[in-house]
């Protein structure tokens, strides 16, 4: 439990550390780099184009990611006599303690102390559980952050092509970049830049098709009308046309939090919520 709790602390630093390097990174190495001739470049040169999208993907990303905490699910178990210490509430939830009594949809998060509606799961890299008031903003922020991601490794490759003057052409010479450019960085022909360059082209890449596999996996979740914990617990849920499902979670206003970090708009558990 004492690892789980410095786990919570230490995985939202390290993805603020992260976010960083990747702005300073993006800012101030890769965009200048694009610019051979500022005096004479076009206003919709690739390089002004990049930047643009570089930010509106961050923006959204980090949008996303505050909303998250911010909208982090209600405490179902204030007011509730649900007893004293986290095992007796995680006791009277699952029904063991007092049968027919358990609320549905429910789970007590330990590391959170909470009970949350529709429970998810716990995000370490939030710090908050993922339940039905914040599941939007998640996936929102699992796309932009996969997608982030994506650009920031296809212009560090160009980056490390124009610098060491070599073609990603063949798809091997990404899978031996790495130790060929060890050999060469212990060997003093290769600067340190560019070897931290090259690590986080690896770091990218590993996050990128992570937060897209879990964001495939959520909305596969989603559109079943399931959540993980209930899948993990095998419950079984009511069976609901796909389209319901997704408005839910998403709301029948979904293009406008697709297009900018916005709480959960026009959602049923928003409404719900709001009453």
């Amino acid at each position: 439990m004492l690892v789980l709790r410095l786990l919570n602390v230490v995985a939202p630093a390290y993805f603020l550390c992260i976010s960083l390097v990747t702005f300073v990174l993006q800012i101030f190495l890769f965009i200048p780099s694009m610019f051979r001739d500022p005096s004479t470049t076009p206003l919709f040169s690739p390089a002004v184009l990049h930047g643009a999208l570089f930010l509106f993907l961050s923006a959204n990303a980090l949008g996303n990611y505050v909303l998250v905490i911010q909208s982090s699910p209600e405490d179902l178990g204030k007011g509730l006599n649900l007893g004293k210490g986290s095992e007796v509430v995680a006791d009277w939830l699952d029904g063991s303690r007092s049968p027919g009594s358990a609320l549905p949809s429910t789970h007590f998060c330990r590391l959170c102390a909470r009970v949350t509606q529709r429970h998810d799961h716990h995000c370490f890299f939030t710090g908050n559980c993922i339940g039905s008031s914040n599941m939007r903003n998640f996936i929102m922020f699992c796309l932009y952050t996969s997608l982030a991601c994506l650009d920031s490794l296809v212009a560090g490759m160009a980056y490390i092509s124009t610098a060491l003057s070599m073609s990603f052409a063949n798809p091997l010479a990404f899978l031996t970049l790495l130790p060929h450019s060890i050999s060469q960085f212990f060997s003093g022909a290769l600067l340190s830049s560019e070897m931290f360059v090259i690590l986080m082209l690896y770091l990218w890449l590993g996050i990128g098709l992570a937060c897209a596999g879990f964001c495939c996996h959520q909305m596969l979740l989603i559109l079943r009308g399931q959540t993980r914990y209930q899948v993990r617990k095998g419950m079984v849920v009511r069976a609901r046309p796909w389209r319901e499902n997704l408005q839910e979670v998403f709301g029948k206003r979904w293009l406008l939090g697709l297009l900018i970090p916005v709480l959960n708009v026009g959602s049923d558990c928003r409404r719900q919520k709001e009453k």
